[in-house]
């Protein structure tokens, strides 16, 4: 018996049966998902959370209830926009009971934006992202050479597009190298397409503009231009890039990273070669004024040499003017000369009295040293007489305290081993003493000692 049948029999038979918690969750799980197939379902994205594993989990709410959603990642590979907290969606999913913990959600196989379309969703999304990372700027674009030299078109080699562009370009610039570098500009396969091609044309040489584009189509057909890979090649390519999408009124992603967006491949083709006549419409214009300039040149010269010549002196004139101020400095130097030379010489008049016969000055410093020598020797004189003085006086204490001056009166001093004996404890009998007298040593053996 099924369990589904079992859940029906706790309701009919009187006494109700006993279910396990794995057992009630299972039979949950197949009524609701036996009921609930497929459905679709409008709801508020919240607590939006992008597994590392590549699934997405979020919760879908109204203003009273809401349920816990997954999209799995097979199927969220497959969205043109990324959801985010607060988008208002519609979902196409089967609703799914996770046993282990009794919780159903939807899980989710299809998702659309309300409003906007998908593909709007992301558009908006991606060009906010490169807007925010400074990709549109014109700071950053580079300029369309006004002669290029080379032109590369990226675009589908038989398409409208290219047709347009080389006939616009072999009627107004039949001397300009085009080459077209082939790929598929719609579908999904064509944004990795239309990247490698683009990389080919820069590797082109001497190529100084490059085009990419294609005619117009909806917003699917030109879904492929709106790639972030190759928003990036063309905002980072070296050379002057060139977009030429769709109609007027068509924009993509292309259009805003490109240094310059045509409204069409026509208008492009015109954008790069400038017609025969325009730049022989040119040439004239910039004739007249280069002839305008230069008369104006010369009449400016011609000012400025009558201006030169008012203002020029006869150089005879000239001459005499610069012999007189000549004269008059070489005057004015001998004057200030003699002055310079009578005043060195009053101050050395002032100097030598001031300073004196040497002789006599020599005689001066000679007394002096006389004098000083003199006082110096009395100095010497006096202060060693002064030292013997004082040397006596110290001869004489030292001579009072001389042990000798006590041998003198009747004392000796008696040594053994030239140590002096004080008392009777540092000899024995036999030791031979040495004794020193007023006059003269003598020498004894100790024959007794008494204490």
């Amino acid at each position: 018996m099924s369990d589904q049948l079992e859940l029906k029999e706790i309701v009919v038979n009187d006494e109700p049966q006993v279910l396990s918690i794995e057992q009630l969750n299972l039979s949950i799980k197949q009524l609701l998902e036996g009921q609930l197939s497929l459905i679709w379902v409008r709801g508020e994205i919240s607590n939006f959370k992008a597994h590392t594993s590549g699934h997405f989990y979020f919760s879908l709410k109204d203003a009273k209830s809401q349920i816990s959603a997954v999209m799995f990642r097979g199927h969220n590979s497959r969205l043109k926009f990324k959801p985010t907290d607060g988008m208002e969606v519609i979902v196409r999913g089967r609703i799914s009971v996770y046993e282990p913990r009794g919780s159903y959600q939807i899980l989710c196989e299809m998702m659309e934006p309300v409003g906007a379309g998908a593909l709007q969703k992301a558009f908006e999304q991606l060009k906010a992202k490169l807007k925010s990372e400074g990709l549109f700027e014109a700071a950053r674009k580079k300029p369309i050479p006004h002669m290029p030299r080379h032109v590369a078109v990226v675009t589908s080699p038989t398409g409208a597009a290219i047709r347009d562009i080389l006939n616009i370009l072999s009627r107004r610039a039949p001397w300009l190298p085009v080459t077209v570098v082939p790929t598929v500009v719609q579908g999904e396969s064509a944004a990795p397409q239309i990247c490698e091609a683009f990389l080919k044309a820069q590797k082109l040489p001497d190529v100084d503009v490059i085009i990419v584009g294609r005619g117009g189509g909806s917003i699917e057909d030109m879904w492929c231009f709106n790639d972030e890979k190759l928003a990036r090649l063309v905002a980072a390519s070296p050379i002057p890039v060139i977009s030429a999408v769709g109609h007027e009124i068509d924009f993509t992603i292309a259009d805003f990273v490109a240094d310059l967006r045509a409204p069409t491949p026509s208008a492009a083709a015109e954008l790069v070669a400038k017609s025969g006549q325009e730049l022989t419409n040119k040439l004239q214009q910039l004739e007249k004024l280069l002839a305008l300039n230069i008369q104006k040149y010369l009449k400016i010269l011609a000012q400025k040499c009558q201006m030169l010549a008012k203002g020029l002196v006869d150089p005879q004139k000239r001459l005499q003017d610069l012999t007189l101020r000549n004269d008059d400095l070489v005057t004015r130097l001998q004057l200030a000369t003699d002055r310079a030379v009578s005043e060195r010489r009053f101050k050395l008049k002032i100097l030598e009295e001031r300073l004196g016969s040497p002789q006599t000055l020599i005689q001066k410093k000679q007394q002096e040293l006389e004098y000083f020598s003199m006082r110096l020797q009395k100095g010497v004189s006096l202060s060693v007489e002064r030292k013997k003085s004082t040397l006596g006086r110290w001869m004489s204490v030292l001579e009072s305290l001389s042990p000798l001056k006590v041998v003198e009166r009747g004392y000796s001093i008696v040594k053994k081993e030239n140590e002096v004996i004080k008392n009777s404890g540092q000899v024995k009998s036999g030791d031979l003493l040495q004794i020193t007298l007023a006059h003269g040593h003598l020498e004894a053996r100790v024959e007794k000692v008494t204490t």
